[in-house]
This record gives C-alpha cells, structure tokens and sequence, in this order.
C-alpha cells in the first residue's frame, strides 16, 4: 500500500529479518523547519531491554493513555536520564504529498549525517506519486548513506502484533535510540487510531522515532506529515497498534 489515499490494508509478505538488535503519506505542503543537528556518530553499546510495555485493557484505559501522551511536553534536543532519552535530529516536513518516505528517512539520517535533501532521497527510494513502495527500501538507503548494516526491515504482519513482535520492536526502540539510531515506521492509522491531528480516514505513512521514555512507556515520534505538532508523544502500545501490517527499519 503506497499512498496516503484510503485503500483497505495488504498483508505483506515480504523478507524478515532477525538479527539481534535487531510507505506511503500524509499530505503536508509547508516549508522545512530545522530543530538541531547531532552529526557525531556514536559506537553501538551493550544494553538490556526488558520486554514491551504491557498492552492496556479497556478501550477507556486506552484513550485515557493516548490523551496522556499526546499532552506530555515534548523536550528540546538530546537528552538522556535514567527512564528518558530522546536524539537530536534536523527536522523537514515533507516537501510533497507523497514524499513521507524520504522525509522520514532524512529525519532519521539527521541524528548521524548532514543528510542529502527530500528530492535526492526520494531518487534513490525511489519514491513514486504514489508514495515509497516498501520499508525495505528505506532500510536499503539508511544502510547505504551510513555505511552500516545497523537497518534491518522488521515485518508485523499480524493486526494486532503477537507478543513476540512487540517484544522486538520495544527491544529496537530502546537499543536503536541509545545507540544514535532513530527509527523510521511505515504505520497505517485509521480513523478510529489517529495520531494527535490526523484527518477523519485512514492514512497510509511514514514517520520517525526519536526517543522513549520507559517511565510512561511513551515513545517520541517526529511526524513530516504536517497533520499536527512536528514532534509529539504516543504511548508505545499505540505505537504498536499503527505499524501492522507494514513494517520499520531498526
């Protein structure tokens, strides 16, 4: 499923990967903004990470945490303390309708590199007007422009995901952020699982993870959507909910 138009949603049944560390868009038509660069590259780390967040019950309880989230106040630039961290990175909403992918792999690129523009990234996806065909493309770019095999493309082709596709992708938040490594997400969010400022229908995305905080199993996304807030806070269990059936590079 390639574009932000709504379509019912396709299992993929592309590769998965399993190595033990381990789309397409919203509209927005508005001018870059920059928020601050980390070019420093930093050497991947040891690290524990416990299993995902536990999965909230009643649809209440989970509204309730959604709205907590999207109201928690987003932190300026890297930080680091016991439960939180979150990475500096240059932000751009996307430069058309159709170029999520690359703005969120540009975002993602920012917190390593000085990153090449929307237009070269979409070349190489490459991105279509119909969007960026699969995550495994952004993977395959991310790998290229940092000389690393850090990216792999994760697959949670099960709506809802199984414990242990939770468990993996919680594990990929933690260890990718404090490793300098955001994460990019090809989410599909339908009405009724909306990011804060998403339109009344279903929206087929890309965005990026930038940071966690263990202390409210939030996660930060950076959004070039252009919907609502640049930046903003979801609970990692909706976080969970809006990648099936696609997938992330972590």
């Amino acid at each position: 499923m390639r574009s932000h138009l709504i379509r019912p949603p396709v299992r993929l049944g592309r590769r998965t990967t399993t190595k033990f560390k381990a789309a397409a868009c919203g509209l927005a038509l508005v001018a870059g903004v920059s928020m601050p660069s980390a070019l420093a590259t930093a050497a991947p780390t040891a690290t524990t990470v416990t299993g995902a967040p536990t999965a909230l019950g009643t649809p209440q309880a989970v509204q309730a945490a959604n709205a907590a989230a999207a109201a928690k106040k987003v932190p300026a630039g890297t930080n680091s303390t016991q439960s939180l961290r979150t990475l500096s990175i240059q932000f751009q909403y996307q430069q058309t309708g159709y170029w999520c992918g690359p703005a969120a792999t540009r975002i993602a690129l920012s917190a390593r590199i000085s990153p090449p523009s929307q237009q070269q990234l979409a070349n190489e996806l490459p991105t279509t007007t119909n969007g960026t065909d699969w995550i495994g493309q952004v993977t395959r770019v991310l790998n290229n422009h940092l000389g690393t095999g850090w990216y792999e493309t994760k697959e949670m082709p099960n709506d809802p995901p199984t414990q242990a596709q939770r468990d993996l992708l919680w594990r990929d938040v933690v260890l990718d952020i404090n490793n300098n490594y955001p994460i990019v997400a090809n989410i599909v969010a339908p009405a009724n699982n909306h990011p804060p400022g998403y339109p009344n229908y279903t929206i087929y995305h890309y965005f990026t993870v930038i940071g966690y905080d263990t202390s409210d199993s939030t996660v930060l996304i950076a959004d070039p959507a252009g919907f609502g807030p640049a930046t903003y806070w979801l609970t990692f269990n909706q976080l969970a909910t809006l990648i099936p059936p696609k997938g992330y590079s972590a």
